[in-house]
C-alpha cells in the first residue's frame, strides 16, 4: 500500500491564509457586532422658518414641550433618553428618543387654534451614506380642521457627507445633518411645505454600550412570610423626587445674550434638560393628601447681578390642591419656605406602590413672584411639576430624562460646523498606535474566503492530475 500522499507543494496555501490574516487583522481586533444605544439627545429646531411663522405677528401663537423635551440655543428643541442599537460593522445605527414639542397659531374667537401640530418621539435610522428621521406627528390640516394622527412618519431624508459610520467605540457624535422633509412628512406637515423643503439640520449623541452575553433568566424566588404591601390608602414616603424645570423662557434667559449665565446643582439635585430633580423624598401620605420633603440645590448666575439659589424643596397637597416651597436665596429676596407655585392635584392614588402626578400645570404665586425679584407676575403659567413617591421599598421611580454623557448638562447656543463632525470611534483607514490600518472586518473575511477557495481549487486539481497509486516525491 502507498503512503499517504504528502501535501508539500500546496501547503503554501494554508501558510497564505494565515499569513495574510496575520499581517492585517491587528492584535485585539474583534466582531464589533450590534451594540445597545443607553443614553443621548437629538437637537432639532424642525424649520427655524416654522418657528418664527408660528411666534410671529401673523399666526400670534406658540409651542409648548412635553414628555421631558427642552430647548437649547435659540431655536432648536432637544430630545433625549436615546434607546437603540449601531452595528459598527456596518454602520447601521438606530435610535429613538423621547419629548415632543406642540406648535399652536391662528387662535379663533371660540378659542380653538387653526394651526395645531405636534412632533414627538423623533427616531434616527442610518444605512450607508444616507439616514431617515422618523416621527410621530399629530397635526390639523390648513383648510378643512382635520385632525390626523400618525405613528412614526418617515419625516425627514439625512445626508451623512460621506461620512463613514463603521467602527465601532462608547459614542456616535453627528453634527448638523442636513434634513430634507419627504413626501410622507409634507402630508403629515399639514402641508405647509411641499416635499424636499429643506428643514433644519440634525445633531445628536448616542452612548454605545456592548451588549452583555444572554443568560437564562432566575427563577423567581417564592415568597415567604408575611408579603410586603404594594399599595394602600395611607403610608410613610420611602423614596421620592420632584421635577420642575422653573420657566423654560427664564431658562432661555440665564443662558441668552443678556445674563450669559448658567445653573449648577449640588447636594443630589439632577438635571434632565427640561427639568430639574429634586431626589430623596421623605414624608407622609394618606387618602390624597401628601407631605414630602427633598434634597437638592439649584442655583441660577449671570450677569446684571443674577443670583437665584433654591433649595430644601417641599410639596404639600391637601384638597387637591398642590403648593411647591422652597427655600429661597436672592440678591434682593431671602426666605424659607417659600410657596412658588400652585397646582392642582385632584384624585391622587397609589398604584404599584407609588403616588405619581405628572406635567401638572403651575402658576406663581405673590411670594413666588417676589422670589424671581418681580421679573414675573402673580399668575404667570411656569414648567409644570411631575411627582413620584414611592411608599413601598421596591417600587421604582420613573427614570430622568437621560442625555447622554457628550451632551452638556447646561443647554448652550448651538455650534455650527462648516462639515458634519461625527464620532463612532476607529474609522476605516485610520490608524491605530501601532501604525496598523483598521481594515473593516468584511473585507479580512472576503480575503480569508479567497483564500479558502484558492486551497480547495488546489486539492481538487492536484488530485485531478496525479494518478492512481502514484505518490508526490
Amino acid at each position: 500500500m502507498s503512503p499517504p500522499p504528502r501535501p508539500r507543494r500546496y501547503g503554501w496555501v494554508a501558510v497564505l491564509c494565515l499569513a495574510v490574516l496575520g499581517a492585517l487583522l491587528p492584535s485585539g481586533v474583534a466582531r464589533a457586532g450590534d451594540a445597545a444605544v443607553r443614553g443621548g439627545r437629538l437637537d432639532w429646531g424642525i424649520k427655524a422658518s416654522f418657528q418664527s411663522y408660528v411666534t410671529g405677528p401673523i399666526a400670534g401663537g406658540s409651542y409648548t414641550l412635553t414628555g421631558g423635551a427642552a430647548t437649547v440655543g435659540e431655536s432648536q428643541f432637544r430630545f433625549h433618553s436615546a434607546t437603540g442599537t449601531y452595528d459598527g460593522d456596518s454602520g447601521a445605527f438606530g435610535a429613538a428618543f423621547s419629548g415632543g414639542v406642540r406648535f399652536t397659531g391662528h387662535r379663533t374667537d371660540a378659542g380653538e387654534y387653526q394651526l395645531d401640530l405636534t412632533v414627538a418621539n423623533p427616531r434616527v435610522r442610518i444605512l450607508g451614506s444616507t439616514g431617515t428621521l422618523y416621527a410621530d406627528v399629530t397635526g390639523k390640516a390648513k383648510g378643512t380642521g382635520a385632525v390626523t394622527t400618525s405613528r412614526q412618519v418617515p419625516f425627514a431624508s439625512l445626508s451623512l457627507g460621506g461620512i463613514d459610520m463603521r467602527g465601532g467605540g462608547t459614542s456616535v457624535v453627528l453634527n448638523n445633518l442636513p434634513a430634507t422633509l419627504t413626501a410622507e412628512g409634507a402630508r403629515s406637515f399639514a402641508g405647509y411645505y411641499t416635499a424636499g423643503t429643506a428643514l433644519d439640520p440634525v445633531s445628536l449623541s448616542a452612548d454605545v454600550a456592548a451588549v452583555p452575553p444572554s443568560s437564562p433568566p432566575k427563577p423567581t424566588p417564592k415568597a415567604s412570610g408575611t408579603p410586603q404591601r404594594t399599595s394602600g390608602p395611607a403610608g410613610r414616603i420611602q423614596d421620592g423626587a420632584v421635577d420642575w424645570g422653573v420657566r423654560r423662557t427664564f431658562r432661555e434667559y440665564v443662558t441668552g445674550d443678556i445674563a450669559r449665565g448658567g445653573w449648577t446643582l449640588s447636594a443630589g439635585a439632577q438635571d434632565g434638560g427640561a427639568l430639574f430633580r429634586f431626589p430623596d423624598g421623605s414624608g407622609t401620605y394618606a387618602d390624597g393628601d401628601l407631605t414630602a420633603a427633598f434634597t437638592g440645590v439649584l442655583r441660577f448666575t449671570g450677569a446684571h447681578g443674577l443670583d437665584l439659589r433654591l433649595s430644601a424643596v417641599r410639596v404639600t397637597v391637601a384638597d387637591g390642591r398642590g403648593t411647591l416651597h422652597a427655600d429661597v436665596r436672592g440678591p434682593q429676596y431671602a426666605a424659607r419656605k417659600v410657596a412658588l407655585v400652585t397646582f392642582t392635584a385632584k384624585g391622587l392614588k397609589v398604584s404599584d406602590g407609588l403616588v405619581r402626578l405628572t406635567e401638572a400645570p403651575t402658576r406663581l404665586t405673590a411670594a413666588g413672584a417676589r422670589a424671581f425679584g418681580g421679573m414675573y407676575r402673580t399668575g404667570t403659567a411656569m414648567d409644570p411639576v411631575s411627582l413620584a413617591v414611592a411608599l413601598t421599598a421596591g417600587a421604582d421611580l420613573p427614570a430622568l430624562p437621560d442625555l447622554g454623557s457628550s451632551a452638556s448638562p447646561t443647554p448652550e447656543r448651538a455650534r455650527v460646523t462648516e462639515r458634519p463632525a461625527r464620532t463612532a470611534g476607529p474609522v476605516a483607514g485610520a490608524s491605530h498606535d501601532d501604525g496598523l490600518p483598521v481594515l473593516p472586518l468584511t473585507f479580512l473575511t472576503g480575503l480569508l474566503l479567497i483564500a479558502a477557495a484558492a486551497l480547495a481549487y488546489a486539492v481538487r486539481t492536484r488530485r485531478t492530475r496525479t494518478p492512481a497509486g502514484r505518490t508526490e516525491d
